[in-house]
């Protein structure tokens, strides 16, 4: 959960007539918007101490970090472009790519870049969608969207609601984007407890989506405790409107970490916040707040988990997951303070709020994860700036096991972790603090690697374009995917 959110509120489906008549999706480009951005949307604000602020201004005045809106970056790293929000004012989130074309999330809606030329993308279209996070992917003719905040029904002209409200919606929305100038909403799906973010599992005639959600209470009559799963929904390619959730897998039949007191400073698993499914392995990992688990998906319809790790130590919240490529490893990420706080600093140290390296070993159900080490940034940061382990992908670059990410504040990241014991940072993109008066929450949320460039977006500044020139990279360069969606990890072989 994102500092600028409040607790989930819930929402019910509306039915049928509901789905038929009120999935109207607003483009912005073709004249005024018919619905209203969420006013609580706005990034966190909050003051920090006179000391604190004393100390980012010395730190800006001696070179130690950049100074307000500066742009800084490595050697091997070029910034080739920024494209600052347009219409849609909200939150920016996730990426999705398909083709030529960039797919960005916004807690507004959602906007579709032309990325042909990398160097001077062009926005295709804007949609005006609001509901947090609107977390996108995307396969063949459909995106899908997320939408975990609580709204009056499944239009996209919908208004908060309460969460204790039984009326109230939230979930999946379906997108049709055959014709990318002209998005046309599809189909939309409830699931417990709305849908933070999900992941796919395309195959040829349906695509299975796994939906990520957690943070239920007794008060919300569309997200009862206990939450100790996720939602499965099978979508028809030829008929998206029959979308539906098929199966509540419990991945945690007995509860899950409890969190504190028992492991003080550690959040409860009351859901996941994010998988990552590998295909072609037929495997998946899920990050799940409390819990990082390894899954068989050899029944695509019917996860099951084969082990899992917790870390009471030094990860507060497992947020997100990632494979390398020969699917031998996985990184999990930590946030640590929901990333709206300042944990990229000597208060806090090395090994939290960080990523956790951890080798695959055994074979078949006997398969485990075994922690090597963790990763952080070196730069230092303000107090002023949030900055935590965020969402990232790999360069598939040959023999090595690399990985660029978002770090909000912290920018973006390079880091090579062929030795899973020795892991280093090998090149940077980033600005320096939005204030040194304030902690502003600002900075990459995502940070992909498509088709020879590097793609992040910023939860203020916008859409930017990245290239990386170094030889441990270089030969990515040849790899040519026609979609991607990090959260559904391509086989780069």
């Amino acid at each position: 959960m994102k500092p600028w959110e409040r607790p989930p509120q819930r929402r019910r489906y509306l039915g049928a007539l509901a789905a038929a008549f009120g999935l109207v999706a607003t483009l912005l480009a073709a004249g005024p918007a018919a619905a209203t951005p969420d006013p609580g949307d706005a990034p966190h604000k909050e003051r920090v101490t006179k000391s604190q602020q004393s100390e980012a201004r010395a730190a800006i005045e001696k070179g130690d970090i950049p100074g307000v809106d500066q742009i800084v970056h490595s050697r091997n790293v070029s910034h080739l472009i920024n494209i600052p929000k347009q219409d849609l004012k909200g939150v920016n989130s996730d990426l999705a790519f398909q083709g030529k074309y960039a797919f960005a999330g916004n807690y507004d809606g959602f906007v579709i870049y032309d990325i042909s030329r990398p160097k001077s993308p062009k926005i295709v279209s804007q949609v005006l969608c609001p509901g947090s996070q609107n977390d996108v992917s995307v396969s063949g003719d459909l995106l899908f969207l997320s939408t975990d905040s609580s709204r009056s029904d499944n239009s996209c002209n919908s208004t908060t609601q309460p969460a204790t409200e039984k009326s109230s919606w939230e979930g999946m929305k379906v997108f049709d984007i055959s014709d990318k100038r002209n998005p046309e909403y599809v189909a939309a799906v409830e699931t417990s407890c709305g849908s933070h973010t999900h992941t796919l599992v395309p195959e040829r005639k349906d695509v299975y989506i796994y939906v990520s959600s957690y943070a239920p209470s007794a008060t919300f009559p569309d997200c009862q405790p206990p939450h100790d799963g996720i939602s499965v929904i099978k979508v028809p390619r030829k008929a998206p409107e029959k979308a539906a959730v098929i199966d509540f897998p419990v991945l945690f039949p007995d509860g899950g970490n409890p969190g504190g007191p028992t492991n003080p400073g550690v959040s409860q698993t009351t859901g996941c916040h994010d998988l990552t499914t590998f295909p072609q392995l037929k495997l998946a990992a899920g990050a799940c707040m409390g819990d990082g688990i390894l899954l068989d998906i050899a029944d695509p319809a019917k996860p099951r988990v084969i082990d899992r790790v917790e870390d009471n130590v030094n990860f507060s919240f497992w947020h997100s997951a990632t494979f390398n490529e020969r699917g031998s490893k996985v990184v999990f990420t930590d946030e640590l303070g929901g990333g709206g706080a300042a944990t990229c600093n000597t208060e806090v140290g090395h090994d939290r709020g960080a990523d956790g390296i951890y080798d695959i070993v055994g074979k078949g159900d006997r398969r485990k994860l075994v922690f090597r080490s963790y990763f952080k940034i070196p730069r230092h940061q303000a107090d002023t700036e949030n900055c935590v382990a965020h969402n990232g992908s790999l360069i598939p670059a040959k023999g090595r096991d690399i990985m660029v990410q978002a770090w909000y504040q912290g920018g973006v990241s390079i880091w090579d972790f062929t030795d899973s014991d020795r892991p280093k940072e090998i090149g940077y993109f980033e600005r320096g603090p939005l204030s040194s008066d304030a902690l502003v929450t600002g900075g990459a949320w995502s940070a992909y690697y498509y088709n020879g460039y590097i793609y992040s977006n910023d939860i203020e500044k916008g859409f930017d374009v990245l290239k990386i020139h170094d030889r441990r990279t270089d030969s990515a360069d040849s790899v040519r995917l026609r979609e991607l969606n990090t959260q559904t990890q391509p086989d780069y072989r």
